[in-house]
């Protein structure tokens, strides 16, 4: 007699991608690149929990560099719990138009957001510590216009004072989005939070108990509230640190 079970076919689940955009130029040398290889690496397994954990959507990760020019890490998006932070090393300038250009050409149904089961809206995670040293604004312009990226949750983690705030804005489209770090503590700290936060809201369904969220919030809107309240928590507080930036 055949199991009634035999023939249950278990569902797809659709994919959400992380990108993580990391400046590598000549000023990150030292202890901020060391922090950011170390903290991407210690979270990854709590991104590996989530994706595993998550009946809408498997979480994939896709590191892009930029320094004198730019270049993917992983050809494509590689599944978290086969995902193993490969570490960078810094030099050069800092082409963040370059950068753009690289992702919009995989923000595509025929590049990186290729995926049969469907593909939630990407979540992108960008870390620089200075200015860009190409012309840009071009490139992210064209990037502003991929509907890909008009859906993500985008969110830049300014590394010192003399990153460009006002450019990371620019990037992700609002001031709340761009988290300033001073020391090694609270870059770890930053570091787990979006990658976390980011990963747990943007492979969430749009619809949350009835209510279609992208018709309520955008989900970049949803991680904005969770940055206020963390903020408002100390969750961001570290003692003083001996190293400055």
């Amino acid at each position: 007699m055949a199991n009634i079970y035999d023939d249950v076919v278990e569902v797809a689940r659709r994919t959400m991608v992380l990108f993580f955009v990391v400046d590598t130029s000549g000023s990150m040398e030292g202890s901020k690149i060391g922090t950011l290889n170390q903290a991407i690496e210690d979270v990854i397994p709590e991104i590996r929990d989530i994706s595993e954990n998550n009946a809408d959507a498997e979480i994939k990760i896709a590191v892009l560099e930029f320094s004198s020019g730019a270049r993917w890490i992983t050809p494509s998006p590689i599944p978290a719990d086969g995902f193993e932070w490969q570490y960078l090393n810094a030099v050069g300038l800092t082409d963040l138009g370059q950068a753009c250009k690289c992702l919009n050409e995989k923000l595509s149904r025929n590049s990186f957001m290729s995926d049969v089961t469907g593909s939630f809206a990407p979540a992108i995670f960008l870390l620089s510590d200075g200015a860009p040293t190409d012309k840009y604004t071009d490139e992210l312009e064209n990037l502003k216009q991929n509907n890909w990226f008009k859906k993500a949750i985008k969110v830049a983690v300014a590394i010192g004072e003399d990153a460009n705030t006002s450019v990371l804005a620019d990037f992700t489209g609002n001031e709340e989005s761009v988290l300033t770090v001073h020391n090694p503590e609270s870059l770890r700290k930053m570091i787990r939070f979006v990658s976390v936060t980011s990963s747990q809201i943007g492979s969430q369904s749009s619809t949350v108990g009835g209510e279609n969220i992208d018709e309520v919030r955008s989900k970049q809107e949803v991680f904005v509230e969770q940055v206020k309240a963390s903020y408002d928590a100390g969750e961001f507080d570290v003692e003083d640190d001996f190293i400055e930036w």
